[in-house]
Order: structure tokens, then sequence, then C-alpha cells
């Protein structure tokens, strides 16, 4: 028996209707979104190879940072060192790359003010949040920082300005104790003017 043609279009009209819902406004900016941000799998192994070895630290450090700002589009890998006394400096240097495939050489000083004492240079992984372009980079993001260490010894601590939030990883050697207040400013050029 055929079937009447008006139920062979409520029919197609239905799977039509079924393939918008799957790809539906939300659906297609959150593709979107993923195909222009890293997910933690990427993150973990980039920021494994970098520092040559994984920790239970590292890798929870890099859980909680996904978990309270989610997909980072850019990361930069880099080398730091840093003193304080009361009043402190840090230096620093490393390559953004961001997922776009833009890549940008990075330099970085600040200076830092708290209840902080010692020196440490560091192996810094700093995942980078909403990052327009690779020149929205040079700027100064102020930031507090503590001692407090994950497991293994790997540190986070969240940076912003304009709406770009940056999470430096740091595991390196030194000793450190207390908590500042300061800024980075990112530079194109190295510089010893830490302002």
């Amino acid at each position: 028996m055929p079937v009447p043609l008006d139920l062979d279009r409520r029919i197609a009209l239905a799977r039509l209707g079924l393939a918008g819902l799957a790809l539906s406004p939300a659906t297609l900016l959150a593709a979107e979104d993923e195909a222009k941000t890293y997910d933690e799998d990427s993150i973990l192994k980039a920021a494994t190879e970098f520092f040559g070895s994984t920790t239970e630290g590292l890798a929870k450090v890099i859980e909680k940072a996904f978990k309270e700002q989610g997909r980072p589009n850019a990361y930069i890998k880099g080398e730091e060192a840093s003193a304080a006394l009361t009043v402190g400096l840090r230096y620093g240097d490393g390559q953004l790359q961001m997922k776009s495939g833009a890549t940008a050489r990075v330099f970085w000083a600040g200076p830092s003010i708290g209840l902080d004492a010692g020196a440490n240079a560091s192996k810094v992984f700093t995942l980078v949040y909403k990052l327009p372009n690779a020149a929205a980079i040079y700027q100064r993001f102020p930031g507090v920082e503590g001692s407090l260490y994950y497991i293994g010894g790997a540190g986070i601590n969240y940076q912003r300005n304009k709406g770009i939030t940056l999470a430096p990883i740091r595991l390196g050697v030194g000793l450190r104790s207390g908590a500042s207040v300061g800024y980075l400013h990112y530079r194109r050029e190295k510089s010893l003017n830490p302002f």
C-alpha cells in the first residue's frame, strides 16, 4: 500500500528538524571553540615533554587550571629566575604558541612586594586564555603569588588583564617562602628594567 505523500513530507521534515537540533548554534559554537583551544590531554603532553617528566603534581595543577579556567588557546614555554627579600624581581623568556599556529618570542620582567624571601630558577609552562592574537601578550599582567606548591613541587598562580588570563606553572630549584603582589611586563625584547 503506497504511503501518502503527506506522510513522506512529514518524515523528511522531522529528519531535517533532528539534524538541525544536532547542529544548533550552541553546538556549532562549542565545536568552533574546541577547534581554537587546547584540550587537557594535549596540554599535559606538551608540559610533560617540556619539563622532561610528568609528576602527579603537574597533572593535578593542569587539571585544576582546566576546572577553574577552561580550555586555553595558547601557552608559553620558558625559563625564569627570581629573587626577593621583601621586594622581589623576576626575569624570564620563552616562546608563545597559539592553537591557531601563531608564535612569538616573549620576554618578561617584573617587580613584587610582600612577605617574601629567597631565590629560585624555574622552567615555566604558562597556559594562556582568551588571547585574541599573539601581539596581545605584550602588556603588564598583575598577579598575587604565594609559595603554595602542590604534590611534586608544581605551583600555579593567575595573572589577568583586559580579559586575558595567564596561568604560569612553575617547576624549579631554589628556596623561596612567602607571598607577594606584583606584575609581570611581557615584552618583545629583553630588558633589565622590571618596570
